[in-house]
């Protein structure tokens, strides 16, 4: 980055060229910062604290299975995936206050509409196994049911009036919940 002189002569140019500079600095990072906050917030609070509370008041809770280990991290993998899409190719965040400015088509959701929901019922599905806890387990199911709703009563209709003719492409080739396993015919 060029230093900028402050000579009178060019001040206000060179005020203009420094603050420029500075806000392609600034401005990712604290999109980022925005990005990591959403992310302790929502998944945190309701993948992280609340599933351990579950667990530890679950009186119903058997030995478990590690074979839960593998969804728990497909779905923090593909969490973190989708945080990561949110901020590089929406310009947002995975928050309601803060969502992307873009429609994100790219990475995962290339193959499903929703993979962050996806992940974080993947993420659950897998502790509730490992842990062996009923009580998660219908945390799940409340979970999915209620991505669902959220999804077909507010974010498509939203989304629909926010990038009409992008959004009725995207939706008319990428499925909302399962990806297809061959093209569509």
């Amino acid at each position: 980055m060029r230093r900028c002189r402050s000579d009178t002569s060019r001040s206000t140019q060179c005020s203009s060229r420094c603050l420029l500079q500075l806000s392609t600095l600034v401005l990712p990072s604290v999109l980022f910062l925005r990005a990591l906050a959403a992310l302790f917030v929502l998944p945190g609070t309701f993948a992280g604290i609340i599933p351990a509370l579950v667990v530890s008041a679950d009186r119903w809770r058997g030995d478990g299975h590690v074979a839960g280990m593998a969804p728990l991290v497909g779905g923090v993998i593909i969490l973190l995936w989708c945080v990561r899409d949110f901020y590089v190719g929406g310009k947002g965040t995975l928050a309601p206050w803060d969502p992307p400015r873009r429609l994100v088509v790219i990475g995962l959701y290339r193959f499903v509409r929703n993979p962050m929901y996806v992940g974080l019922l993947l993420l659950l599905s897998g502790w509730a196994l490992l842990a062996g806890s009923p009580l998660l387990a219908s945390y799940t199911i409340f979970f999915a049911i209620a991505f669902h709703l959220r999804v077909v009563l507010y974010e498509e209709p939203r989304l629909k009036r926010q990038f009409t003719q992008d959004w009725l492409a995207y939706r008319a080739a990428v499925p909302r919940w399962l990806p297809r396993l061959r093209g569509k015919n």
